[in-house]
């Protein structure tokens, strides 16, 4: 019954990445995903250009889950650039087309501009006003990388929390899913800390705080988030039970899917309840996405 948040794919691998390797195609997807007890799979477009090696377009996506229909769920990707590339560029114009083909959020968002630029801005107004879910990667610097800018802390996303109260910000990357200690130091913001769990980290905080911030698990800084230290994982896979999804972010037919077994550990041991499993693994998404 799982349900993966975040999937990407694409008919024609095309350039290999920076560091090695490329998308699956969506039957390799397929493949791997049923295989692991994975039921639906979101795909999320990339549409900006600091993704690198390639881009990844909303039609593509909805070509492909035109042919899968009962297996993939369709994101739209937007720019904030698109249009006109200034703050009052009409995005519900893109936004309104590709609902009615399907689509049921927007992302993974990732270009490179601050969360409070007027750009960045115009989008999640936008966003909000459509009722639309919006999943980002955040990036620690201008420059040398894709996504979000936001500093140490997350305070840029704390005030898009606030202005945007309707919209529902899904978190994701390393410099978010870092965040989730108190004794975060900058040097290890776009890595993957390790050892336990101390009190005081923004994301803990900002979930507390703001119930339109979700958690999107997946890749490894999800899994790493919530099994570096196992006894606050379950404590926090708990608390936040019902913002809390499932997924894995395979950009590789090679990946492996370590939060998989540890859910499944977790359940079958009893750190965590069936109820916590089942809101983690697929409710919640189904609650968000009407699916």
């Amino acid at each position: 019954m799982l349900i993966d948040i975040h999937a990407h794919t694409r008919y024609f691998p095309g350039p290999e990445r920076l560091g090695g390797g490329t998308f699956a195609t969506p039957e390799q997807l397929m493949d791997m995903l049923k295989r692991r007890g994975v039921s639906q799979a979101v795909i999320l477009p990339l549409v900006s250009p600091e993704c690198r090696h390639h881009l990844v377009g909303v039609e593509a996506v909805l070509a492909v889950v035109e042919e899968y229909p009962d297996f993939f769920i369709p994101f739209m990707n937007i720019d904030p650039r698109q249009l006109t590339n200034s703050p009052d560029a009409d995005l519900s114009h893109l936004m309104r087309y590709y609902i009615a083909r399907g689509c049921k959020g927007i992302g993974e968002v990732v270009a490179n501009l601050p969360f409070d630029d007027p750009l960045m801005e115009n989008l999640f107004k936008h966003a909000q006003a459509n009722n639309l879910p919006l999943t980002f990667h955040i990036a620690i610097q201008k420059g040398g990388m894709y996504g979000i800018i936001d500093h140490q802390g997350l305070p840029l996303l704390e005030r898009a929390l606030q202005k945007f109260p309707e919209l529902i910000f899904l978190g994701h990357s390393q410099p978010f899913w870092a965040e989730i200690s108190g004794d975060l130091v900058e040097e290890e913001r776009n890595i993957y800390p390790k050892g336990k769990v101390t009190k005081g980290g923004a994301v803990v905080r900002l979930m507390r705080e703001y119930p339109n911030l979700y958690g999107d698990l997946s890749a490894g800084s999800g899994y790493n988030a919530v099994s570096r230290d196992p006894e606050f994982g379950y404590v926090f896979l708990t608390e936040f039970q019902d913002r809390l999804l499932f997924g894995l972010d395979i950009c590789d037919p090679q990946e492996e899917t370590p939060l998989i077994d540890f859910l499944n550990d977790a359940v079958a041991h009893g750190h965590i309840s069936q109820e916590v499993y089942e809101k983690v693994g697929w409710r919640n998404a189904q609650k968000l996405l009407g699916c």
